[in-house]
C-alpha cells in the first residue's frame, strides 16, 4: 500500500514539475513536440532511476561509512553526468533522429534539477532502496506525463491564432500555470 501511495504521489500530487518546479528547463524547452517530449521522458526515467540506485548506494556505503556527507552534492551530480553521457552514447548508436531531436537538451540532463533533486530527496526523506527507486520512477513518470501532456497542448496551440504579444513563451507560461492549477485538483487525493 506504501508503494501505491508513493507512486500516484509523485506523479500526479507532488509532480516535479507543477508542484516542485524542478526540472523547469526541459520541460519548457522540450515540449514542443509530442515525439521529442516521449523521447526526453524515457532519457530522463532512465537516468533518475539510475541516479538514484547509484546514488543511495554512494551515500549509504561510502559517503555516510567515512563521514563524507559533505561531498553528497558533487558526488550526486558526478554521478549523474556520467549516466547522461552513457544515454547519449547510447541514444547515438540506437536512435540517431531522436538524438538529433534532443539536441542540445540531452546534456542539459545532466544539469537537470528535477533528477539531483530527486536523489537528494531519497536520501532526505529516509526511503530504503526500494522505496527509493519506486519514489524516482514515480517522479520520472510524473515528470514524463507532465512534459507529454504540455507537449500536445503546445502542439494544439500551433494550430490556433494566438494575439502576437502572447505567441511563444508567454502563453506557454500561461498554459503551463492552467497545467499545473488542473494538477492541484489531485492534491485531496492522497
Amino acid at each position: 500500500m506504501e508503494y501505491i501511495l508513493i507512486f500516484i504521489s509523485a506523479i500526479f500530487v507532488n509532480n516535479v514539475v507543477l508542484a516542485q518546479f524542478l526540472g523547469i528547463c526541459p520541460f519548457l524547452g522540450v515540449s514542443k513536440k509530442i515525439e521529442t517530449a516521449l523521447g526526453m521522458s524515457m532519457a530522463v526515467a532512465f537516468v533518475m532511476t539510475i541516479a538514484t540506485i547509484v546514488t543511495f548506494l554512494l551515500q549509504k556505503f561510502v559517503l555516510d561509512a567515512f563521514d563524507l556527507g559533505y561531498l553528497q552534492t558533487i558526488t550526486f551530480i558526478l554521478v549523474i553526468a556520467s549516466l547522461v553521457q552513457m544515454v547519449e552514447i547510447i541514444l547515438k548508436k540506437v536512435s540517431p533522429p531522436l538524438y538529433q531531436a534532443l539536441g542540445v537538451f540531452l546534456p542539459l540532463i545532466t544539469t537537470n534539477c528535477a533528477i539531483l533533486g530527486v536523489a537528494i530527496l531519497v536520501i532526505q526523506k529516509d526511503y530504503n532502496l526500494l522505496t527509493g527507486v519506486v519514489y524516482a520512477f514515480s517522479t520520472a513518470i510524473g515528470f514524463g506525463l507532465a512534459l507529454v501532456l504540455f507537449a500536445g497542448l503546445r502542439e494544439q496551440m500551433s494550430l490556433v491564432k494566438i494575439p502576437a504579444g502572447m505567441k511563444g513563451t508567454p502563453i506557454a507560461l500561461i498554459v503551463a500555470g492552467l497545467l499545473a492549477m488542473a494538477f492541484m485538483g489531485f492534491s485531496g487525493v492522497v
